[in-house]
């Protein structure tokens, strides 16, 4: 082909560019997190808690203990105690959960979460957060790093919020 300099350096421009948006578009497939069915675990497989704050109190690891904290004064009073076996059996319910998704038509855009969990995990950069919500039959929660909603029913839902003052009529 007989084509000027300038032409060439249009194809190459062009050409570059091309290139650049599949990479990126690649980049981008190769990093989303496939849509699965099922039951799903919370948190990712070997996964280390280093920290586990929700509204008003901050659950820390400190050596092989924990230590926990209220995050304000007057903070309401909850029904859990955090005593060290307490503590060590709600980290090992928020490692261990298996929660089944949430139907894909399951919107919470419009709802305002009733709670949230923020989670440091060793290795991590940023926390993992989960906020909790109604539902019709139980409660929602949403993963906000992955977007999946799944379903919990009250008593899991109490297992692993357990600074939230849950209304006395769910009570058991």
């Amino acid at each position: 082909m007989q084509l000027s300099r300038k032409a060439w350096n249009n194809v190459l421009i062009f050409s570059m560019l091309l290139m650049i948006f599949f990479f990126n578009g690649l980049h981008k497939k190769l990093n989303s997190v496939p849509v699965e069915s099922g039951i799903q675990t919370l948190l990712p497989v070997q996964s280390f808690i280093l920290a586990l704050e929700f509204p008003d109190q901050k659950i820390e690891r400190i050596g092989t203990a924990w230590r926990s904290q209220a995050l304000f004064k007057n903070a309401p009073e909850s029904q859990w105690q955090s005593t060290q076996s307490n503590i060590v059996q709600l980290i090992n319910k928020w490692q261990g959960s298996e929660l089944p998704l949430a139907p894909a038509s399951t919107s919470l855009k419009s709802n305002v979460p009733l709670s949230v969990a923020t989670i440091w995990l060793a290795g991590e950069q940023l926390p993992w957060l989960y906020q909790l919500y109604k539902a019709p039959q139980g409660y929602y929660l949403l993963d906000k790093s992955t977007q999946r909603v799944m379903l919990l029913d009250s008593v899991t839902a109490r297992g692993l919020f357990v600074s939230f003052n849950f209304p006395i009529s769910e009570s058991k």
